[in-house]
């Protein structure tokens, strides 16, 4: 396993990643090795007390626009405008919640207080971007990410209502789709979004995306 040296921001070549996805450890969290680690299909991913730990899975759980999955219930959901969407105006009151909130599966939160606070060091550079879901003017839902400029690599989402978080990332996937985005990036596979039309391709295929 390779360890990163602190001054030393380069990764191995992800195709040396073990068959867990793990590719390196250590490091930091500065906004030069994360912005160099998403270019590169790389992220970190560890609990406190761990050191940093960065992945390149594969195979990789993606969104393409064309395959987004809207259900007979959600398509009610937008159309009687429960809920309000905003994107980027309260990052890091999204990023808070992402790590404060109770999951189901009782794993706790994986967004240590150097993640957040590295990702809020991002979003002032205008490369983390949040996604707010508003009732009334309680922040009721939300996720956020890396913006890379033609993929979005999403991080994590909360939701405190039903259907909060797939309304923030249905709203997210139409906006990107709009602006010519290539793909989201969801990193890793989960149920909730393979319901809303993620799926998962190899890693050298998601490589090649991020390299066009």
């Amino acid at each position: 396993m390779v360890w990163l040296s602190d001054k030393n921001k380069n990764f191995p070549d992800i195709e040396n990643a073990n068959k867990d996805g793990v590719l390196a450890l250590g490091g930091d969290l500065s906004s030069e090795r994360l912005i160099n680690a998403y270019t590169n299909g790389i992220f970190p991913w560890y609990s406190e007390g761990e050191p940093i730990i960065w992945y390149s899975p594969d195979p990789r759980m993606v969104l393409f626009f064309d395959e987004l999955k809207i259900s007979k219930s959600m398509r009610k959901v937008l159309r009687d405008k429960i809920f309000t969407v905003t994107f980027n105006t309260a990052f890091e009151e999204v990023i808070y919640q992402c790590k404060s909130i109770e999951r189901g599966d009782g794993l706790g939160t994986w967004i240590t207080d150097d993640m957040q606070n590295a990702y809020i060091e991002l979003h002032k550079k205008g490369i983390a971007k949040s996604v707010e879901v508003w009732c009334g003017e309680e922040l009721v839902g939300g996720l956020y990410g890396v913006d890379l400029g033609d993929v979005f690599c999403g991080e994590s989402m909360f939701s405190k209502k039903s259907n909060a978080s797939k309304v923030a990332f249905i709203s997210l996937a139409q906006k990107l789709e709009k602006e010519n985005y290539k793909l989201i990036d969801c990193q890793v596979y989960n149920d909730h979004l393979a319901s809303l039309g993620a799926e998962e391709i190899p890693r050298a295929i998601f490589r090649q995306l991020l390299e066009q």
